[in-house]
């Protein structure tokens, strides 16, 4: 397994001898609705879109996620997994191949690589997005992402998985609460699924943020912070601070393969 950091939310995921592409903004600026005013995100340098990529799978229907600008730069001959509202923004660019799961439901990648889609963000009162776990049934090695840091209860009758994907930062605004809470929930999740590897997700590495929300916009946890919770709970859980643009080989021992 080979795991390329794209900054943000956007991973490259060497797999199984499959490449998939995860919820990717590589160019242009990240807007919500047309309303730079209220929140812009600008990439200091646009990432180079992977050649040879098996699949496209996104999380969720919003921008940071499934990026117009970066949509409609990438084939569209390639297929694409996404949550229930994701699959609607690929339906409309026209993507030709476009499978829409929902929580529970399966997709299967080059015949062994299994997709399988969990509950993953509430995105207000009605809609919970997706989070993944990904397989290799050869192998048994496995890969869970969620990138907001809201984990199901359901997790546990995959456990163990090697190597888990998620913040372990929290993100509030006042009134609103924690959009990402990963500070809260990344130990919880590290301790039921006992991962060989984790990786945080969602920090920003190369990007500048503009707009009314960025002032209100509050951080806390850290790295730091969440290293000694491992120890404190036996974990032998390595952390890896992924750099964007750099390509990690995860070291794994092999699962075996029920």
């Amino acid at each position: 397994m080979q795991l390329t950091y794209l900054d943000n939310n956007s991973w490259c995921i060497d797999f199984g001898n499959s490449r998939i592409l995860l919820d990717p903004w590589l160019v242009d600026d990240l807007v919500f609705g047309n309303l730079a005013w209220l929140f812009k995100g600008i990439r200091r340098v646009p990432k180079p879109i992977p050649d040879k990529v098996d699949i496209i799978l996104l999380s969720q229907g919003l921008e940071d996620h499934a990026h117009p600008q970066t949509l409609k730069k990438l084939d569209r001959k390639i297929p694409v997994v996404g949550s229930p509202n994701a699959a609607k923004v690929v339906q409309n660019l026209h993507y030709d191949r476009v499978t829409s799961l929902k929580h529970g439901e399966c997709f299967t990648l080059n015949h062994h690589i299994e997709i399988i889609a969990v509950p993953g963000s509430p995105i207000g009162p009605f809609l919970v997005e997706n989070g993944y776990i990904l397989r290799d049934n050869t192998t048994g090695m496995s890969l869970y992402y969620e990138p907001h840091g809201y984990h199901s209860p359901k997790l546990k009758d995959f456990a163990p998985i090697d190597v888990i994907i998620t913040p372990i930062i929290n993100i509030s605004l006042p009134f609103l609460g924690c959009i990402i809470q990963g500070r809260d929930t990344a130990i919880e999740v590290a301790r039921s699924l006992k991962p060989q590897v984790m990786l945080p997700t969602a920090a920003g590495g190369d990007v500048d943020f503009h707009g009314l929300l960025t002032s209100l916009l509050r951080s806390r946890g850290s790295l730091e912070e969440f290293k000694p919770l491992l120890e404190k709970y036996n974990l032998e859980t390595r952390i890896i601070d992924p750099q964007p643009g750099e390509r990690y080989k995860i070291p794994l021992q092999p699962r075996t393969v029920s």
